[in-house]
């Protein structure tokens, strides 16, 4: 246990602190704010609120930093600048804020022209962190036009992380010194607003952590100002045996244990950041997951442990995978093989997800979870290059990640019966079982991922 973690653990909870988050379809316009609006307003607890971009804007501004055309660069840009208008306009007295959101967009418009002549992990960090600052600007002047004491704060004066661009990892002793001396006196005298995802490194560039970062924020603020409970605001009541747009007769989970539900975000269920439960876990903080659509609608609580958890209790899903075999017979009674292959893997920054052998290959997948890249964006020519002159590579795409997630997986009897005999019809390129308890996973061709998951959801789930 370091010692940020040390000392947290032995800071009671703060009055009931509750620190709130809502996604970008929580905050997607006028009406969504105001419905997010209505939320924290409900509850006194809510001390602390924490802002993703408006829906569509972060993608837009990824777009951007990619480096674009004139043409295609003033058509991204007027549809950032449309989205943020379009709630501005409706505001009592929009003339408060619109000059700061002008002076927001042409630094969008600044960066991204020179985006457009040469990309950086940095440029990109800062551009895109525009959309997380807009939106909380917006919030505070919704909250403040309901006579609201709100006050917009400044997510990287304490968020101080490593300078991995684009996926930085924050500094957990640093943000509690931080967070109680700068947030901590704040919360009785305002509701504070800030933003998720983005933090400052060492020399105070803008750094991004990594896709869905939000909800990572949230609970490190939770775990840092001694929170009572993290509330996590989406557009799908709670989280689900699996995704419900994939399979309708999926059912809401009430109550979830901390491991099974950062099984289901690991692999893939997009309800939550993988990195949400890390501070939760380490400080005890209930998650709340629920609907800003439909708040009376309740939700799902992650929790320390559940009663009588299931067998089998929900499937992830993972698209776009990428599978690499690795053969040499080199390998065959030999020793260090493993440690070189990873030696090349490790100075290229990859970190491996999923891992089988045989006597003289190895298969894995990389492990893209919170960044921005995919599978294949990270096999760059050196490390493919490099790679061949240790071994034989294949590369294998578009496969898609599976993961049954449940309880003791590995110590009953029957799991491959239930889960592989309604899959003859399939492809199982690969298979992971037995390293953990709470999962069993396979990758199979990524056209076959939707009906492999509804045929074993309606078999595991969906039987009396």
């Amino acid at each position: 246990m370091n010692q940020a973690t040390s000392r947290i653990a032995d800071q009671p909870p703060l009055n009931n602190t509750v620190i709130a988050k809502f996604g970008g379809t929580s905050v997607a316009d006028f009406d969504a704010m105001n419905r997010s609006a209505d939320v924290v307003l409900s509850n006194p607890d809510v001390r602390v609120v924490v802002l993703s971009a408006s829906a569509g804007v972060t993608n837009l501004l990824v777009e951007l930093a990619e480096g674009r055309e004139t043409e295609r660069r003033d058509f991204l840009l007027s549809e950032i600048r449309r989205i943020q208008t379009a709630i501005i306009d409706r505001l009592e007295q929009p003339d408060v804020i619109r000059e700061e959101i002008e002076r927001m967009l042409e630094n969008i418009s600044t960066l991204s022209e020179a985006a457009s002549l040469a990309t950086s992990t940095a440029l990109t960090d800062e551009l895109v962190s525009h959309g997380e600052i807009i939106s909380t600007l917006l919030f505070v002047e919704i909250l403040r036009q309901r006579h609201v004491s709100a006050e917009w704060f400044d997510v990287r004066k304490i968020m101080r992380t490593n300078d991995r661009f684009g996926r930085a990892e924050p500094d957990t002793q640093i943000l509690l010194e931080l967070a109680e001396q700068q947030l901590l006196p704040r919360l009785q005298e305002a509701l504070i607003i800030t933003q998720g995802f983005i933090g400052a490194e060492p020399k105070g560039r803008t750094t991004t952590l990594g896709r869905g970062g939000s909800d990572y924020t949230a609970a490190l603020l939770g775990e840092a100002l001694h929170a009572s409970r993290v509330d996590i605001w989406t557009d799908v009541p709670g989280i689900y045996t699996t995704d419900p747009r994939l399979v309708p007769g999926a059912k809401r989970i009430d109550r979830i244990a901390f491991e099974e539900a950062a099984e289901m975000a690991t692999f893939g269920a997009k309800v939550l950041h993988p990195a949400t439960l890390l501070p939760a876990v380490r400080r005890g903080i209930p998650v709340f997951v629920g609907s800003s659509k439909d708040p009376s609608a309740g939700g799902t609580l992650v929790c320390d442990t559940t009663e009588n958890p299931p067998l089998f209790r929900a499937l992830a899903l993972r698209r776009k995978q990428t599978l690499l075999t690795l053969h040499s017979l080199s390998m065959l009674h030999s020793q260090g093989f493993l440690a070189e292959l990873f030696n090349i893997l490790a100075r290229h920054n990859i970190s491996v997800d999923l891992i089988t052998t045989s006597e003289v290959s190895v298969a894995l997948t990389l492990d893209t979870t919170g960044s921005t890249s995919s599978g294949d964006s990270l096999l760059t020519t050196s490390l493919l290059t490099e790679l061949s002159s240790l071994c034989r590579v294949e590369v294998e795409e578009n496969l898609a990640l599976i993961a049954i997630i449940g309880n003791k997986l590995s110590q009953a009897c029957g799991v491959g019966k239930e889960v592989f005999g309604v899959l003859d019809p399939f492809n199982i390129r690969m298979i992971c079982y037995g390293a953990s308890s709470y999962n069993l996973c396979f990758l199979v061709p990524g056209d076959d991922a939707n009906q492999v998951v509804q045929k074993l959801h309606h078999n595991l789930f969906e039987q009396d």
